[in-house]
């Protein structure tokens, strides 16, 4: 029997109408992309009839019918609206405050969601559609979609500070890096700059340039992408054209790896220094110096006297006593050495305990006893003249 062949499917090979089941549900507005995925999970979403339960699943929603708890989805056309937001306008779809917001500049009847966020005392360019997809591409750092804006500061930033931003602030959320930033005008006690982002946070410009004390005075986003704001008025708005929505799709792709990204970094080793160095010497003359060794093991720490307590004894360890057998074997070699040598055919010379004076010889005492019949007690008494008188 011939082995079972699997089909393998590249993406290339699959329709390009084709799309994740949860991205087609959030897209025409169900709710968002993890409650979509919760939807299909607990098996209440149709597709043609089958009910779906898995999130890899991709299907056409322009060919095929798909029903959430029994209702059949309609895909909303899609739309894209580019606005020049005024201040004091909020970027949010929810304000508990009742303040102006975004989406309601646009009249339409479609579900619209801004991209990305302005907050309520900076203006200009934002984005407005009811694409979830693109939304997302748009705003998520991955994608590094750059976003310029024309920022007025009080006082006069000097070159070191704004090279502190160009290597990057601590903020509470994290590193905060600009792409660029660049000096447009200055005025007498202002400073007119274009600062790139490629990701966005919270109210990120004002936080940044806090850091080196200089106060936002003015905040306005001149564009996102290819997109451009130009000269349209503040407050107004239009539709992207065909052109410049592709363009925001060929920008959200993500550049393509090259060679040299693919290939990994090889780590630098750090160079070591040459065994033998030539040092010159006072007379002129070169003079090889030979490296130094490290000490490892016990010869190491062979200076090293641990502090102790005073009144306290310490116990001696193995290192203790291996010196002590080192010290005791070359005390015992010095007094080896000391003796005198004891080699036959060598006389040897015993030196006298007591210095002899000039002109006396010492005669050699005869050892008691020998070669007289007295006791020992009686040999070495000194004779004196006088007798003793009875």
């Amino acid at each position: 029997m011939s082995p079972r062949r699997h089909s393998q499917r590249s993406h290339d090979d699959e329709p390009s109408g084709l799309d994740r089941l949860q991205k087609v549900l959030a897209a025409a507005g169900i709710g968002s992309r993890r409650e979509c995925e919760d939807l299909i999970t607990a098996g209440r979403v149709e597709v043609d009839g089958e009910f779906v339960t898995e999130l890899g699943r991709k299907v056409d929603p322009t060919g095929q019918k798909i029903q959430v708890d029994g209702v059949t989805l309609t895909q909303p056309k899609r739309v894209y609206f580019v606005l020049n937001k005024p201040v004091g306008v909020v970027s949010t779809n929810s304000d508990p405050d009742g303040r102006p917001r975004v989406i309601d500049l646009i009249k339409s009847d479609e579900r619209l969601y801004p991209v990305g966020r302005l907050d309520r005392s900076s203006e200009g360019l934002i984005l407005v559609t009811n694409d979830g997809e693109l939304a997302n591409r748009l705003t998520h750092p991955r994608y590094g979609i750059e976003k310029v804006y024309r920022v007025r500061v009080a006082g006069n930033p000097t070159p070191q500070e704004l090279g502190k931003l160009r290597k990057g602030v601590y903020l509470s959320d994290g590193m905060a890096h600009v792409s660029s930033i660049q000096t447009k005008r200055r005025f007498k006690q202002s400073t007119e700059l274009e600062i790139v982002l490629r990701e966005g946070r919270n109210r990120e410009i004002r936080r940044i340039l806090a850091r080196i004390g200089h106060k936002v005075v003015q905040l306005k986003r001149v564009a996102i992408g290819p997109i451009r704001l130009g000269t349209m008025p503040v407050g107004a708005h239009r539709m992207l054209s065909r052109d410049e929505v592709q363009a925001l799709r060929r920008a959200t792709r993500g550049r393509k790896k090259s060679d040299a990204d693919s290939k990994p970094v090889a780590k630098e080793r750090r160079k070591r220094a040459p065994n033998q160095a030539a040092l010159p010497t006072a007379s002129g003359e070169s003079k090889v110096a030979k490296p130094r060794r490290r000490k490892t093991g016990s010869s190491a720490m062979s200076g090293y006297t641990r502090p102790t307590k005073k009144g306290v004894k310490r116990k001696k360890s193995s290192a203790d006593s291996q010196r002590g057998s080192q010290k005791s074997g070359s005390t015992s070699k010095s007094a080896r050495s000391s003796q005198p040598d004891a080699r036959p055919g060598k006389k040897t010379v015993k030196k006298s305990a007591r210095p002899i004076k000039p002109g006396v010889t010492k005669k050699r005492a005869s050892r008691p006893g020998k070669g007289t019949g007295k006791p020992s007690s009686a040999v070495g008494k000194k004779k004196t003249g006088r007798k003793r008188r009875r």
